[in-house]
Parts: structure tokens; sequence; C-alpha cells
């Protein structure tokens, strides 16, 4: 048995090179989408729940697709078909998303368009752990970083820059999205598809064979994964699910009843879906049927390793903090910096583009972190360095609302950039070295899970705490999200524990 080759930085240039791509399209949601939405006719208090379509669906599809790739196999290899396939659907996802007649196409087109990027994104965290050997994934998942700043920081400006640098009209009238936000989705759907496609045709992909070879010969030489393998009985779940149920249709009772906030329903639809689940899983394996994918991913997540739930409260930090920021930067900064809330107004329009410049800055000082973090990691060990980036990351949002001229805010992006690249490599470094190579796909999406439920909670109480408690101003909402990412970081402490080396 041999160990897994190290691969050289061609190697992995061309293995991350599509992830640029696939940011183009996640950029242009982030930075548009509450844009679009507004001016379709959406309230600030609608944009939460109208967001929270992108998190479900990559709560859905992540761990479909991670199960899928672990078990596929053809000519073009093992994540590479879902990659090129996801790209098509994105394509043209971002081609129809800026034509939306109404507001609630547009809503649906970022279910689709989030799906399509979720096939093609999922596989491409497994790849690296497919490809690299431990003492590479760290550079591998911040060359990832580095590819998602770069690719960011051309979509998140590309609508300042059509309509400053090429002269596109940035306003249209009521109801219509502007020529410069069109044409910046036409030009982002082009960038992923040919991304994607050099990474299909410049790398390569190990059998089936050559990766149980090298997790047999890792294995000798690493401590036993730290990963529950007992399985759940029927008996098991099915007790578990009546506590879930209970509380779920308790918590959609009490919202219906009392009035409450409507975004709360996706909290507890959340928890009664999680009882669902379990009694499905149940009922399954009580019959002796419980030998296919719905049932193994649930039973994976029940045996996840220890490092794994360890990541899950660093992650749910850091991810509420982040779709705090992407929800609430084009209201908060067009209203806070802007005094605009009328989204046909000149002053409104030219907010909504100076956040996407703040989008590209925060994706530019994220390309260049992603250079410095392997470096960094070998230093101070990866949990310290998780620290330190999160803690810049939430002083940069907190300071927004100090800042009263918005050209200053591109002193807040460099903490926000830096914490970005960090969020998008350490945890993936921890969890890549954590998890059996057999079950590396199923595991990257099982992860999802909690970048997702931090922002389902989000979307369900963000706006309702802004209202509650700071008079509806949207600028608090990155507050909130500042002080979340700082926690994210203290809580990376409790990580990795039992690891022996550079944790």
């Amino acid at each position: 048995m041999t160990n897994k080759p190290q691969l050289g930085f061609w190697q992995i240039w061309n293995m991350c090179f599509g992830f640029m791509g696939i940011q183009f399209g996640f950029a242009l949601q982030n930075a548009n989408v509450s844009r679009i939405f507004q001016t379709l006719g959406a309230s600030f208090d609608d944009i939460p729940m109208l967001w929270v379509a992108a998190p479900l669906t990559g709560l859905i599809v992540q761990p479909i697709i991670g199960y899928m790739s672990d078990r596929t196999w053809t000519r073009m290899g093992r994540r590479r078909p879902y990659f090129l396939w996801g790209a098509i659907l994105a394509t043209a996802s971002l081609l129809f998303m800026p034509n939306s007649p109404a507001l609630w196409v547009a809503a649906g087109m970022l279910w689709i368009m989030d799906a399509s990027i979720n096939v093609t994104m999922e596989p491409f965290r497994a790849f690296v752990g497919d490809n690299l050997p431990e003492k590479q994934r760290t550079t591998g998942f911040a060359m990832q970083s580095f590819f998602i700043g770069v690719g960011s920081v051309v979509a998140s400006a590309l609508p300042y820059m059509m309509s400053n640098w090429f002269d596109v009209s940035n306003v249209a009238p009521e109801g219509v999205i502007p020529d410069s936000v069109k044409w910046s989705f036409y030009i982002g759907g082009g960038a992923l598809l040919l991304a994607v496609l050099w990474t299909v045709l410049k790398s390569r992909e190990y059998t089936p064979e050559q990766l149980d070879a090298f997790a047999e010969a890792e294995a000798k030489h690493s401590e036993p994964l730290q990963r529950e393998t007992r399985e759940r009985t029927s008996s098991e779940y099915l007790k578990a699910s009546v506590f879930w149920l209970i509380a779920g249709a308790a918590g959609i009772w009490l919202v219906a009843s009392q009035g409450l906030d409507k975004q709360l329903y996706i909290l507890v639809g959340g928890i009664a879906t999680f009882g669902l689940l379990q009694i499905a899983t149940g009922i399954l394996k009580h019959r002796d049927m419980g030998r296919n994918g719905f049932c193994e991913v649930v039973d994976d997540i029940f045996l996840m390793p220890l490092v794994m739930k360890q990541l899950a409260a660093v992650q749910f930090f850091s991810w509420f903090a982040l779709f705090a920021m992407w929800t609430s930067s084009t209201p908060a900064v067009t209203a806070f910096h802007f005094g605009a809330t009328d989204t046909t107004s000149a002053a409104f329009n030219e907010g909504a583009d100076w956040v996407g410049v703040l989008f590209a800055a925060y994706n530019v000082f994220a390309a260049l972190a992603a250079l410095l973090i392997p470096k960094l990691a070998d230093l101070f060990g990866r949990r310290v360095t998780h620290l330190i980036n999160l803690c810049l990351g939430g002083i940069g949002l907190v300071s927004m609302i100090f800042i009263s001229d918005p050209t200053w805010l591109l002193l807040s992006m460099v903490g926000v950039g830096i914490a970005w690249a960090s969020i998008l490599s350490v945890p993936y470094s921890l969890l890549s070295s954590a998890v059996p190579f057999a079950k590396m796909g199923v595991y990257m999406g099982i992860f999802n899970f909690f970048i997702v439920i931090p922002q389902l909670l989000a979307a369900s109480v963000l706006s309702l705490i802004v209202k509650s408690f700071f008079g509806g101003e949207p600028i608090y909402a990155l507050v909130i999200g500042g002080v979340s990412m700082i926690i994210g970081g203290f809580t990376t402490l409790i990580v990795g524990r039992g690891e022996t080396s550079n944790a």
C-alpha cells in the first residue's frame, strides 16, 4: 500500500479553478437578490423569508449529491459529472433570474438557481479530500478560498462596473430590474460554465480502488476516528421523533394562535420536519428496509465524528453572521449610509451598487488572506488561526454602525474578508481529517446542515429581533451578525481537543 502522493501547484490550481465560477453565481446571488426582491415589491421584513430558499435548498441537495457522488464512477470520474451538469443548470438559472416578471417568480428562481449551484459545489469539497493527502488539504481548501475571492470580486462589482465603466443604466421603472444587473447575471452565467469546464477537463480523479488503498495506508499512521459505530435502532428513532414532533406542533400552534411573526414558522416547521424524518427512518428500519440511501444519510447524521460535532457550534455562529450580512447589507447601507428607501431613486440604486463594491472588496481581502492562512495555520495551529480571523470579521461588521461615510466601509470589509477566507477553508480542513474516505462526500453534505440551520434560524428571528429591539433599522442586523461571528471565533477553541497535530 502507498500513501497518497502530493500534488504540484498547478494540479491543485486546476482542480480548484472551477470554484471561481461557482462563486460568480453565489456572489451575484448574495449581492443582488435582496435588491431584486425589493425592486419587485418585497419589504425588508419579507426578505429573510424569501431568502430562506437558498439555505433550505442546500440542506436538501448537498447530502443527496454527496451520497450519490460517493457511489458514482463513470468515464468522467466520481465528482466531475456533478460539476458539469450542475454548472449547466446553474448557468441557465442565472440567465433567467434578472428577467423574473414578478416577486413569486424571482423567489422560485432562487430555489432553482441555488439547487443547481449546490449540485456543482458539494462535490468540490469532497474533491479536495479525495485528491490531496492530509498535509496538503489546508492548502487545497485555501486555494478554493482564493478562487472564491477572485470570482466574488468581479461578480459582486459587476453592476457597478456595468453602470460606471460601460454606461449601462442602473435605474429602471418601478418593478423592473436595471440593465446593469441583468448584464451582470448574463456575464456571470458564462463565467461559471467556463470555469467549471476547465476543472472538468484539466483534473483527474483516483479510482475507488486507489482511494481504498490510500485509506488503508493512511489508517496505519493515524489514530482511529472518534466516530460512533452502533447504528440507532428503529425504536430509538421512533421514541426521539415524539419529542421533535410535539415540540414542532406546539411551536406551530403557538405562532398561529398568538399571531406571532410568520417567519417563526421556518423554525418550528424545521423542528417538526426533523421529527418526521426520524419517524420515516424508524418505520423503514422496523420493516427491515433500512438499507437505502435515505436511512444511511440519517444514520450518518447521528454517527458523525466528534470533531464534526464540535465544529457544528463554530459553523452555527459563523453562518448566522454571514446570513445577516448577505440579507441585510443592501437595506442597511442604502438606508443608514445613503438615506434612501425608495427603490426607484438614484440614491437607493447608488447605495445598492456600493454594496456590490463592498462585497467585491471583502472578497479581494479574502483572496489575499487565503494565501496566508496555510502559513498561519502552520505557525499557530488551525484553531487559533480561525479564532483570530473570526474576531476580525466580527469587528468589521460591528464597525459599520460607527461609520457615516460609506467610503470608509471598505475598511470594515478587511476584517470580513479575512473571516470569509477562514470560514471557507479551516473548518473543511479540520473536517476532512476526521471523516472516512468512503464517506467524504456524504459527510461534506451533512456538514452543510451546520451552515443551513443557522441561516434558517436567522431567517426566522433576525428581522423580529431588529423590529422588537432596534426599531426595525436594518443596520442593527449587521451588528448582531458581528457579535455572533466573534462568539464563533471563541467557540473554535473547543474543536479538535483529541487531535495530536496542528489543530
